[in-house]
């Protein structure tokens, strides 16, 4: 296939911009269509939610309790909220979705719990930097270090490993805090690493992990996993009070046994990662392009100058800048193919070449 950006039509200019702009795969889709099959008790009293509860139990090899709740918001709101109270805070990266993207939602559902975000290079936190915030001090008038949160994969498309993990776990009980993941792509790391998903959630030291289903080929719905099960008490009415007990819940939590098991969630996030890494590939070798962060998951964040950035824009492609100045962030998904990344690379090539401003933003 020849990729002069000449006479390319891309399939979809949207599809780079987020992997919640996919469809639902077929796995899933044919899960929700057994559930349809008959009459069925509500509110998650199902033989579908149960044998999910029992899948996700098997594949994370211990006996978990789980809830499934329709977004990633109220997933880490409500699960964040069951382990603070009013006066606790929750120590973040500076880039974490809980702090920049939830709207306010964790200090609402928690009744006011403070969001504390820390830096740290390529999206993951700098323990030494949470350590400072943790014991920084330790008066009344300092809303109290209750849980750490971590996000896997990062909001830069990295993945923390099960050393990092483990480190992160160590420290937050070294001083009395809770762990909480946000795994809306974490089986994007699963996958990236290589690794069991326990090694890197309960057996690293995570209590609860917010497991994400949307944004690998489900239609919705997240599973708010409890390892430590004590944390759990009464969660269900925090899901009920906040709206999210659904009462056909059958068809949020099928789809995640076709998921399971068939394998589906690893090999999406499996295919979803090479092609980001086939993106990255080629954007590293246009001249005026610049990977911002390490490609190792499923999203490609790349620096470009602002008339290069304008004119992928003007040919219709569609994607997120909030990183930086000239940056843009480009997704990859179960259904993107091999052809839809070589569209991209030639409008890129193409965009960078014609270009008013040659000369590169660094």
């Amino acid at each position: 296939m020849s990729t002069d950006a000449h006479n390319l039509t891309p399939p979809n200019f949207n599809q780079f911009a987020s992997d919640n702009y996919a469809g639902i795969c077929p796995e899933a889709w044919q899960a929700m269509d057994n559930a349809n099959c008959d009459f069925a008790p509500s509110y998650g009293d199902d033989q579908w939610t149960e044998q999910a509860c029992a899948c996700i139990r098997d594949v994370f090899e211990t006996d978990c309790q789980v809830f499934f709740v329709f977004n990633g918001t109220a997933a880490n709101s409500l699960a964040l909220a069951a382990m603070c109270r009013s006066y606790h805070s929750v120590i973040c990266h500076e880039l974490a979705h809980v702090e920049t993207d939830e709207c306010g939602a964790p200090e609402f559902f928690s009744n006011g719990t403070k969001i504390l975000h820390i830096p740290g290079p390529n999206g993951k936190l700098d323990l030494d930097a949470v350590e400072q915030a943790i014991i920084r001090r330790s008066d009344i008038h300092y809303p109290k270090p209750r849980v750490l949160s971590l996000t896997q994969s990062t909001e830069l498309g990295t993945v923390y490993t099960p050393d990092e993990i483990a480190a992160a776990g160590k420290l937050a009980r070294r001083h009395g805090l809770r762990v909480q993941m946000d795994g809306a792509r974490f089986a994007n790391a699963v996958a990236a690493l290589g690794v069991s998903p326990a090694e890197i959630s309960w057996k690293s030291g995570v209590d609860v992990l917010c497991l994400g289903g949307a944004k690998n080929g489900m239609a919705l719905g997240e599973a708010v996993v409890f390892f430590n099960r004590e944390l759990a008490e009464e969660f269900d009415y925090r899901c009920k009070q906040a709206g999210q007990l659904a009462s056909k819940m059958r068809f949020i939590s099928a789809p995640w046994i076709g998921m399971l098991e068939s394998g589906a969630w690893l090999r999406n996030a499996a295919h979803a990662n090479r092609l980001a890494r086939l993106l990255a590939d080629g954007l590293e070798k246009i001249h005026g392009i610049r990977l911002m962060s390490p490609c190792q998951a499923n999203a490609v964040f790349a620096e470009m100058s602002v008339d290069t950035t304008a004119a992928l824009r003007a040919g219709g492609w569609h994607f997120y800048s909030f990183i930086g100045t000239g940056g843009a962030r480009f997704m990859c998904s179960w259904q993107t193919t091999e052809e839809d990344v070589q569209l991209l690379l030639a409008a890129v090539r193409r965009a960078a070449a014609t270009s008013p401003s040659k000369e590169v933003p660094w």
